[in-house]
């Protein structure tokens, strides 16, 4: 939704005390001209989303978990701010009408709300990317039915949405997603199996949440990211290829039929992508450092080894076959990270969880949400069992 100049943009965010939350926030209070907050989210972090409330005044506070609900409300005791605890909360305020939605909860919890933004035509700025992994075709069919707008804010979609030319797609060969490689990309098969949670959450580049950096660590945020950018740019699987760039200047490219390759580089500042969703379709500035490329001196890039990172391959196999598979790729993934951020399983047994889930259910076609809630709820089930016998 572009805005009038001089008319502020209302805003909400779930998720907002989140990494990504965060950063949305210090880009919003530095413009308040531009800016109002319509609605905060948050799982159960109150000290910080009381915080945030008391500093931005929202109109509306909600908590998922009900139990923090009057924690919050005494937190916010004299402030006039709408306060309310639970799923339908959240959803709730999903739907309130701002202009613009940071869907920023993580995993396949920000399905439900991230849809109930959509279905009202707002523009959402998409750090969700569980949800079209889990739904990717209910979703875009939504977002064409209620002519909502989706900006990507993983920095790999951004790039490639900055430099893709929606009007002539015929005149594109592939896309290239550029991945860190993460904390463990030269160590062995071997090496890896002791690598513990403080090792997988420490990202070389970027500061992100526990959950996305394990991902990063073990590619499977990448090959998350394969199957949100078949949703948002329509190529096929074997169009969309993955390439490491350990010093993740280079954010993703495009490629053209005539030869020519656009990339979209920058520095690793989540402010970044987060910016350009949120002042879409015009720039905004953020205080992120500025790229020296000749500081940096050099540039590389490399094939991603399939034996070391197999995420990569269960990506691709999930998005090939089809279905409810992605949402069981997903699913059991958010299961085996959270074991071996627990400690219950190894860092090596996260892959091995998400290869027996999908081998373990079918993929059957997903007629509408509810069919990928059951998918998702029965994914977690056969997930924890898996998880159950490797702690034996």
């Amino acid at each position: 939704m572009a805005m009038k100049d001089g008319a502020r943009r209302s805003v909400t965010i779930l998720g907002s005390t989140g990494s990504v939350g965060c950063n949305t926030i210090d880009l919003v209070e530095r413009e308040p001209e531009r800016f109002v907050v319509e609605a905060l989210v948050a799982n159960n972090n109150i000290a910080k989303l009381a915080e945030q409330a008391r500093r931005l005044r929202p109109r509306f506070v909600a908590v998922a978990d009900e139990k923090a609900y009057l924690p919050l409300k005494d937190a916010l005791s004299g402030s006039n701010i709408e306060i309310a605890a639970g799923a339908a909360a959240v959803i709730e305020a999903a739907a309130r009408p701002s202009d613009w939605v940071m869907a920023a909860i993580v995993g396949a919890a920000g399905l439900q709300p991230t849809l109930a933004a959509i279905r009202r035509g707002a523009t959402i700025g998409l750090a969700n990317k569980e949800t079209l992994v889990c739904a990717g075709s209910i979703v875009m069919a939504e977002v064409a039915r209620a002519g909502a707008t989706l900006v990507p804010v993983d920095s790999e979609h951004s790039a490639i949405f900055q430099v893709f030319d929606f009007e002539r797609r015929e005149a594109i060969d592939k896309i290239i997603l550029t991945a860190s490689g993460g904390p463990f990309r030269t160590l062995s098969r071997e090496a890896m199996a002791a690598m513990t949670p403080e090792q997988a959450v420490a990202h070389p580049n970027w500061d992100m949440g526990a959950k996305i950096s394990v991902d990063s660590a073990t590619m499977m945020n990448k090959g998350l990211e394969l199957i949100e950018a078949y949703h948002l740019f329509g190529l096929p699987e074997d169009r969309i290829d993955i390439l490491v760039h350990p010093q993740s200047v280079v954010h993703s490219l495009v490629a053209y039929v005539d030869g020519s390759v656009l990339a979209q580089l920058g520095t690793p500042d989540m402010r970044t992508p987060i910016a350009y969703a949120l002042g879409w379709p015009r720039r905004m500035a953020t205080p992120g450092k500025r790229l020296d490329l000749a500081a940096i001196g050099n540039l590389t890039f490399e094939a991603p080894d399939p034996v070391r990172f197999p995420a990569l391959r269960l990506a691709r196999a999930a998005l090939r076959a089809g279905g409810a598979t992605p949402t069981i790729f997903n699913a059991a993934n958010e299961v085996a990270v959270q074991a071996f951020l627990g400690r219950v399983i190894g860092f090596l047994d996260i892959a091995r969880v998400v290869e027996d889930a999908m081998d373990a259910m079918p993929g059957i076609a997903l007629g509408d949400l509810d069919d990928v809630l059951a998918v998702d709820a029965q994914a977690r089930r056969v997930a924890r069992d898996l998880v159950a016998r490797l702690a034996d």
